[in-house]
This record gives C-alpha cells, sequence and structure tokens, in this order.
C-alpha cells in the first residue's frame, strides 16, 4: 500500500498560494487519472483505489500546514502503511520556482509540515517530493508563502505538476528511490 500526501492549507483562502504546491499536485494528480477524493477520515480528505493491483491513498490534510502529521499518523497508524511507503509532496524555499527534487530522508529543514510528521511517524525516513517556490527576497517568509505565484512562474509550475505526475506513477510502479532520483532528479 503507498500513502501520497500532498501539504497545504485548506480552504479557497490558501487555494492557489505558495505553500499549496503539494495540493495543487495532487489535485492535478487525481485529476488526470480521473480519481477524487471525497472521503474524510483522520482530520483528511482522501481517496483509497488500486492502481495495477497496488492500493494507493491520496490524502490532503486538512489540519493546516503545521499540523499535517496529525493526519499523516493517523493514516499510517490505520492502514499499517510502512514510512518506506510515503510519499510526501511540499513546497520548498530552498529551490527555485518549479525546480524538482526527490529526497528519502533527513530533517525538517524549517518546513513545519514536515516537522509535524516526522513527529507523529517518530522518523525522518519517508520520500519526500519538493516543489520549489523560491526564497523571498525582502518579504517575511510568512507572506511569501501564502501568497499566489505570477503568472510566469505558474507556468513554470504547471510543467512542474507533470513532471510530478511521472513521478507519482513510478512510485506507485515500485521503483525505488535511487531510481526516481537518477531519473528525475
Amino acid at each position: 500500500m503507498k500513502l501520497i500526501v500532498g501539504l497545504g492549507n485548506p480552504g479557497s483562502k490558501y487555494a492557489k498560494t505558495k505553500h499549496n504546491v503539494g495540493f495543487q499536485t495532487i489535485d492535478n494528480y487525481a485529476s488526470k487519472n480521473n480519481v477524487s477524493l471525497t472521503k474524510e477520515k483522520f482530520e483528511g480528505v482522501y481517496e483509497k483505489y488500486d492502481v495495477d493491483g497496488e492500493t494507493v491513498i491520496l490524502l490532503k490534510p486538512l489540519t493546516y500546514m503545521n499540523e499535517s502529521g496529525r493526519s499523516v499518523g493517523q493514516f499510517a497508524r490505520f492502514f499499517k502503511i510502512d514510512p518506506d511507503d510515503i510519499l510526501v509532496i511540499q513546497d520548498d524555499m530552498d529551490l527555485p520556482v518549479a525546480k524538482i527534487r526527490l529526497r528519502g530522508n533527513g530533517s525538517a529543514g524549517g518546513h513545519n509540515g514536515i516537522k509535524s510528521i516526522i513527529a507523529h511517524l517518530g522518523t525522518q525516513d519517508f520520500k519526500r517530493l519538493k516543489i520549489g517556490i523560491q526564497h523571498p527576497n525582502r518579504e517575511k517568509v510568512v507572506d511569501w508563502v501564502l501568497t499566489p505565484f505570477d503568472k510566469d512562474a505558474q507556468l513554470q509550475l504547471d510543467q512542474s505538476y507533470e513532471k510530478a505526475i511521472m513521478i507519482i506513477n513510478d512510485f506507485i510502479a515500485g521503483n525505488n528511490l535511487q531510481q526516481l532520483m537518477n531519473k528525475y532528479n
């Protein structure tokens, strides 16, 4: 079983913000695969379905970013999902806009959503698909992550979502992290 988590903040106020690239990735993936996240459980909206014999759960925690781990931890425990079978999609200010990077483990790097997931899973060993949102020049970080992208950046992100969908498909198909990193980093 695979758990694919997109991080973000719920509500229309945050829908197009930089902090919500995880939600947006899940929405794009679900749309391309005719999947609708219609169920609610453990403080998240999700869908559970099968892809070529592999059970997949797409999850968008509804806890707000800083408490994402509450939902992720509950799903992992209830469905007995090994951290190695979890892929978390997050924004990353240390990457240029729309740049994608895969990682297999590590610290939260200042990302409160990841910090919460580490605390609730009890491990740093889960896969991350990071999507760059660039560091703000002069704005405060909180103001930066809670604003939308400009038109040019949004066009770049739309291309990144296509790449992210390919990564998710390869993850579900059972490609290991090293294979994914070799192919996409």
